[in-house]
């Protein structure tokens, strides 16, 4: 399955999210030439268990990394939302935003996580703003970016409906499309090691947990290492 040519904007929950989600995929796709945006929904400021710590300063140090990472990844841009981690609600005012970036960046693909997954190979219950991000970008592409009625306000910044071709959905438990990143799976590892506010364990720890979803993924494909998607096709 080969993905539609054009821009992409991915839009999850917290900084990192993308690079643990799908940072092979688009790394290999900014590798190939294709213009990456990220939209964050939330600051993450909550991303930790320290009792003391400065949510206000952390949300600060991982809006730094989320552009660091981006850097890594080769995107194009990187957006984190002022929103608190764990108050994400599927909001008029927050369907605006996503909205709002896609009519400006006219992405043929969207990729942001699966709203249904609730948990993890019956061990990991799902974070609720994956969830709720999910369901934020998909009401956003559908029917939202590509009907003028919606959000008209946009109109007169110039930015008119636009209609997303497909939407690549990660985290997922009924996958129907595992990508090849074999050649970016390092990239994707040395991105999220710029979150070094999450990865305290440090990073071998999280290459060998990412190491070995990739490694299931990419046995069904026959590669090395690959990350699994749902794949829409809207257009």
């Amino acid at each position: 399955m080969s993905a539609a040519p054009g821009p992409v904007l991915a839009v999850f929950a917290h900084p990192d999210d993308a690079e643990i989600a799908a940072g092979g995929t688009l790394a290999k796709w900014t590798a190939a030439g294709r213009s990456v945006n990220l939209l964050v929904l939330t600051n993450g400021d909550r991303g930790t268990t320290d009792p003391s710590a400065d949510r206000a300063e952390l949300a600060r140090v991982r809006a730094e990394e989320t552009i660091a990472a981006a850097r890594v990844l080769g995107l194009a841009g990187a957006t984190v939302l002022d929103v608190p981690d764990g108050e994400l609600e599927n909001t008029a005012r927050i369907r605006a935003q996503v909205v709002g970036a896609i009519r400006e960046l006219r992405p043929s693909t969207l990729v942001t996580c699966d709203p249904t997954t609730w948990f993890f190979d019956e061990r990991f219950v799902n974070h609720a703003d994956h969830r709720t991000a999910g369901a934020v970008a998909l009401d956003a592409v559908w029917p939202a970016a590509g009907n003028p009625h919606f959000f008209p306000e946009h109109l007169a910044e110039g930015l008119g409906p636009h209609d997303v071709a497909e939407a690549w959905l990660a985290w997922t438990r009924e996958p129907n499309h595992d990508e090849d990143v074999t050649e970016t799976f390092a990239i994707k590892v040395a991105a999220l090691g710029e979150h070094r506010s999450q990865v305290s364990a440090g990073i071998r720890y999280f290459e060998e947990e990412l190491e070995r979803g990739a490694r299931r993924a990419g046995e069904r494909l026959g590669v090395r290492y690959a990350e699994p998607f749902r794949v829409l096709r809207l257009a």
